[in-house]
């Protein structure tokens, strides 16, 4: 099935959205690691993983209907936080502007009756419901964390608490 030059950008470009997330999520890792935030390392290691099989299954969707991607450049990813809550807000930045992504490629897929396009993109809709809302929740723990010593619990059970375990709460 042949796909138009519209969503096939559409597609490529949320691609390297994905791949630039990616790439910051990386960049927070480190910054976290650096400042002895171990649980916050691994949880942003985490999600710059999930953002490039995020790109690796756009990718897939365009190669499976013959077109080779063309990937757009990456700017370096910001490596000076200020702190823990300048990493959340840019996390909230980055999986908002996912979003923006996604639902323009959706409108594209839409608009050229795309309907393989369509399916896989509302995959990807259901999924940023759920990273805008660990986003959401991780700015509002770094903000009720109000002492170090519980900056360093939330450090120590991050993972459990934004991965919906609700005993961790």
């Amino acid at each position: 099935m042949s796909l138009s030059p519209n969503v096939a950008a559409a597609l490529e470009t949320q691609a390297t959205l994905e791949l630039a997330a990616a790439q910051n999520y990386l960049a927070m890792s480190c910054w976290c690691e650096v400042q002895q935030y171990d649980g916050f390392a691994r949880f942003f290691r985490k999600q710059a993983a999930e953002e490039r099989e995020h790109a690796e299954r756009l990718l897939k969707h365009l190669t499976d209907r013959d077109v080779v991607p063309h990937l757009g450049a990456i700017a370096a990813p910001n490596i000076a936080f200020k702190g823990l809550m300048s990493v959340a807000q840019a996390a909230y930045d980055l999986e908002r502007a996912n979003t923006r992504g996604i639902h323009q490629a959706y409108e594209a897929a839409l608009a050229e009756k795309d309907y393989p396009a369509q399916v896989l993109l509302h995959w990807f809709i259901s999924e940023q419901v759920e990273e805008e809302a660990w986003s959401d929740k991780l700015i509002a723990k770094i903000r009720d964390a109000g002492c170090s010593g519980a900056l360093l619990s939330l450090d120590r059970h991050l993972e459990k608490i934004l991965g919906g375990d609700s005993g961790a709460d």
